[in-house]
C-alpha cells in the first residue's frame, strides 16, 4: 500500500516516495517482498503517484477511503492469481524479508484464514492496539483514534502487515462500512468480521519493534535513516570494510566497497559509487556515482561528482572538485582544485589551484579538457577547453591554457611581469 499523501510529512511529496539512503521509502519495502519471492507484486498508488513506479504492477485508489478500500483497488489485478495475500505497508522501510518469512510461516502452520504481524514498541503512540481474548486469541483490532482509555493501555499494537487467504480476504472487503472517527474504510475491520465468521485468525509477534516501526514524520524518516545506515555500515564491515567511525558514515545501499577499502568520518557515499580494495576515503568526503579504484585516496574534504573515476593509486586531495572526469593511474590532484569534463593520464601531477573552463558560453555545452600521462602543471593554471595538453608537457604557474601544447612543451600564458622602481607605497591616479 503506498497510496496515502502522507500529510504528517507536511510535504508535497507523497511520504512512500521520500528518499532513505538511496532509495525512496517504498522501495525498501519492495525489495524485501521480492527477497520474499511474493509474486505477482502490485502496487496500490494514488492517482498522483501512479508513473512512480515503472516496471511494476499498479492499482490505482482513486480516493483516500482508508486501508481497507487501498487493498480492494488491488482486487482486480490479484484476484485468481494468487490463493494467498501479503498486504504490506509502504512506509515501513526497515521490514525485512526474514521476518515476512516467518509470518507467512505462522499463517501456513495455523491454517489461518488471515495473520497479523503485530509488535510491541516502547511507545505504542498512533498504532492500532491489537485486543486478544482469556486464552490469548485474537479478539479484533482498534485504532488509536477509536480506541477507549482502557484498550490504549494495550501494549500490543498492529503493524498493518498481513497474511489472508485470498477467497477469505476479498468477499470481507465488501462488507466494511465507514463506522470510525476518520469515516474511512479499516482493513483492520476486515479481521474482526473474520473472527466474527469463526475463521482462524492468527497473530504472528515480530521480536524486534523497530523493524515494524512506520514513518509519518520527518522526525521517524530520520530515525529510519539511522537504523538503515546502521544496517549498512554493519554489512560492509563484517565483509572486510574498515569504517572508522560508522555513526558519521553514511552509504547509499546501492554503492559497492570492497574488502580492505577504509572510510574515515564524515563520509557520504551515494548512488552507484564504487570503492576499490585499499583505497582511503575522507575524513569530510563525499562521493556521488563515483569509482575510486584500489589504492586510491580521497580527501580530506573532497567532493567526487557523477562520472568521476580515480584509477588505481591516483589521489584526489583537499578541496578538490572532480565531475565527470578521468583520473588516470598514480595521477595527483592533491589540493584547491577542480577537474570538471576532463581525462587525464597516467602519472600526472596537478599543481594547486588547477581549473579547467569546461562551459562554452556562446554554446551552452560543456567541452572536455584532456591533459596527458606526466604532465606537470603549475599552480593557478586554467585550462579553457576544449584544450589538449600532450604527454610530458609542462604548464608554467599562473598559465591560462587556451591552445593545445605539443607533448614534452613548456606552455607560459601570461603577463610579463613589469617593476617600476621607486614607485611603491604611493598613490597613483
Amino acid at each position: 500500500m503506498a497510496a496515502g499523501l502522507g500529510t504528517r510529512m507536511r510535504s508535497e511529496l507523497p511520504k512512500h516516495l521520500h528518499p532513505l539512503l538511496g532509495r525512496r521509502m517504498v522501495d525498501w519495502v519492495l525489495r524485501s517482498a521480492r527477497e520474499l519471492g511474493a509474486d505477482p507484486l502490485v502496487v496500490v498508488a494514488s492517482p498522483a503517484s501512479a508513473d512512480a513506479f515503472d516496471g511494476l504492477e499498479v492499482a490505482i485508489q482513486e480516493q483516500p477511503l482508508g486501508t481497507g478500500d487501498a487493498v480492494r483497488a488491488a482486487r482486480t489485478a490479484l484476484e485468481g492469481r494468487a490463493d494467498h495475500v501479503l498486504v504490506l505497508s509502504g512506509d515501513t522501510p526497515l521490514l525485512t524479508a526474514g521476518l515476512l518469512r516467518e509470518l507467512v510461516e505462522t499463517h501456513r502452520r495455523e491454517a489461518a484464514w488471515a495473520t497479523v504481524l503485530s509488535f510491541e514498541p516502547a511507545d505504542p503512540r498512533h498504532y492500532g492496539r491489537v485486543l486478544r481474548d482469556g486464552d490469548g486469541r485474537l479478539e479484533a483490532i482498534v485504532e488509536a483514534r477509536d480506541a477507549t482509555p482502557a484498550e490504549l493501555e494495550v501494549g500490543e499494537v498492529n503493524s498493518s502487515i498481513y497474511v489472508f487467504r485470498a477467497d477469505r480476504l476479498w468477499p470481507v472487503l465488501e462488507r466494511l462500512s465507514p463506522q470510525n472517527v476518520q469515516g474511512e474504510l479499516y482493513l483492520t475491520d476486515s479481521v474482526a468480521l473474520l473472527v466474527a465468521d469463526g475463521g482462524r485468525v492468527a497473530v504472528h509477534k515480530g521480536g524486534d519493534p523497530v523493524e515494524t516501526e512506520g514513518v509519518n514524520t520527518r522526525a521517524e524518516l530520520a530515525a529510519a535513516a539511522a537504523a538503515l545506515r546502521d544496517r549498512v555500515n554493519e554489512a560492509h564491515m563484517l565483509a572486510g570494510v574498515t569504517i572508522v567511525d560508522p555513526q558519521t558514515t553514511w552509504i547509499d545501499d546501492s554503492a559497492v566497497l570492497e574488502p580492505d577499502a577504509v572510510i574515515h568520518p564524515f563520509t557520504l557515499i551515494r548512488g552507484a559509487s564504487r570503492v576499490a580494495a585499499r583505497a582511503e576515503v575522507g575524513p569530510h568526503a563525499v562521493l556521488v556515482d563515483a569509482e575510486v579504484g584500489a589504492d586510491a585516496l580521497v580527501g580530506p574534504f573532497c567532493y567526487l561528482r557523477p562520472g568521476t573515476v580515480l584509477e588505481a593509486g591516483a589521489k584526489a586531495g583537499t578541496f578538490v572538485e572532480i565531475k565527470n572526469s578521468h583520473i588516470g593511474e598514480r595521477t595527483k590532484v592533491p589540493h584547491l582544485s577542480y577537474l570538471g569534463d576532463a581525462d587525464v593520464g597516467a602519472d600526472t601531477n596537478i599543481a594547486a589551484g588547477n581549473i579547467t573552463v569546461n562551459l562554452d558560453h556562446a554554446t551552452g555545452k560543456k567541452e572536455r579538457t584532456i591533459i596527458g600521462s606526466n604532465v606537470r602543471t603549475g599552480v593557478d593554471n586554467a585550462f579553457v577547453a576544449p584544450v589538449r595538453i600532450g604527454d610530458d608537457a609542462w604548464i608554467a604557474a599562473g598559465s591560462v591554457i587556451t591552445e593545445d601544447v605539443p607533448p614534452g612543451a613548456l606552455a607560459i600564458a601570461r603577463a610579463r611581469q613589469v617593476v617600476k622602481e621607486g614607485r611603491g607605497g604611493k598613490r597613483h591616479d
